[in-house]
């Protein structure tokens, strides 16, 4: 195992409060705050910092608009890093940090990082649930919850112009793992060393989506909770708050089984309250899409126009690589 999963989203913003306040209302827990910046940290223990956007401390990057400005990663142990810095070094310009911390530039434009970072456990307890003809709750009232509190980052998601060649970069140098490919539409990759469906997803930029214009951006960010009980819970009280709702509401993508609710985030993008995803390991055969928004939702409460079709199933799985994954450019 090498990068067990997302470490630290720094986020550019272009105001401070009131991302400050989403996030708090939101549900992430407060670790620390000034006047230029603010950090938070999850259970697990990974953070979402906030910066102004024009912050001279923000690292370059070709990322439009505010949202996330740079990704670092969890890697499990200081071997692994030295072993994933010597690769990137041969062609990107990397920078270390006093606590021996990793920064690079991607050959898509995207900031990353590589740090040592050991999750701590999260010990979560799902509601039992109940059916016709099947009684697993007896005698016992389901628990209430006043809001949501997320335990930890499942993914990161963003636009990318040439994304086939953004994920030969993450595949080839930091050895991302291909879990699905929805055709021109994105590709799903997981840290080599989590069992998250994805922890990371590149979109066509050019695809034929709401909010797609060609360029590289921050899409969304998602934050894992317990239970569907927990995501709504997060979301009536985001609106109690003030706050957007979400405009497909309640969901479950088709493609990771994962239950899904997108807020509009005053920091860029959105921030999603996820649960129940598939969890796959190196046994899992990857799948192509080739009807590729048939991928993106077994159902949702509203649904959006680009999924008023009805779905086909058409796809195929991957048993062997079927064509040459395009080489990355080097350079930065």
């Amino acid at each position: 195992m090498a990068i067990t999963g997302i470490q630290s989203l720094v986020y550019g913003v272009a105001d401070l409060q009131l991302s400050r306040r989403f996030f708090e209302d939101f549900g992430l827990p407060l670790e620390r705050a000034s006047p230029s910046q603010v950090n938070f940290t999850l259970p697990e223990g990974s953070r979402v910092t906030l910066r102004q956007q024009d912050d001279p401390g923000l690292p370059s990057s070709a990322v439009q608009g505010p949202g996330v400005r740079e990704v670092i990663w969890g890697v499990d142990d200081q071997s692994a890093l030295e072993r994933l810095a010597s690769e990137l070094s041969r062609d990107c310009n990397i920078r270390r940090e006093q606590d021996g911390t990793v920064h690079f530039l991607t050959d898509f434009g995207l900031a990353m990082g590589l740090r040592v970072f050991q999750k701590r456990r999260v010990i979560c307890a799902p509601e039992p649930s109940n059916a016709p003809g099947h009684t697993v709750r007896l005698n016992q009232h389901r628990r209430w919850r006043q809001r949501a509190y997320p335990k930890g980052i499942a993914h990161v998601v963003f636009a990318v112009p040439e994304f086939e060649r953004g994920t030969a970069f993450m595949r080839q140098r930091l050895g991302f793992k291909l879990t699905d490919e929805q055709v021109g539409f994105g590709n799903y990759l997981r840290a080599d060393g989590s069992n998250n469906h994805h922890t990371f997803l590149l979109l066509n930029a050019s695809a034929p989506l709401p909010g797609m214009d060609g360029q590289l951006r921050f899409n969304h960010a998602n934050f894992a909770v317990e239970d569907l009980d927990e995501i709504m819970a997060g979301a009536n009280h985001m609106e109690r708050r003030g706050w957007e709702p979400s405009h497909f509401g309640l969901g479950r993508h088709r493609v990771d089984s994962a239950l899904f609710y997108y807020l509009p985030c005053p920091a860029g993008g959105e921030a999603e309250y996820g649960a129940d995803s598939d969890c796959v390991d190196d046994a899992w055969v990857p799948r192509r899409w080739a009807e590729p928004l048939f991928a993106y939702a077994h159902w949702a409460h509203n649904l959006p126009p680009f999924i008023r079709k009805p779905p086909r199933w058409t796809i195929e799985y991957l048993t062997e690589e079927v064509e040459v994954l395009p080489p990355h450019k080097g350079g930065h």
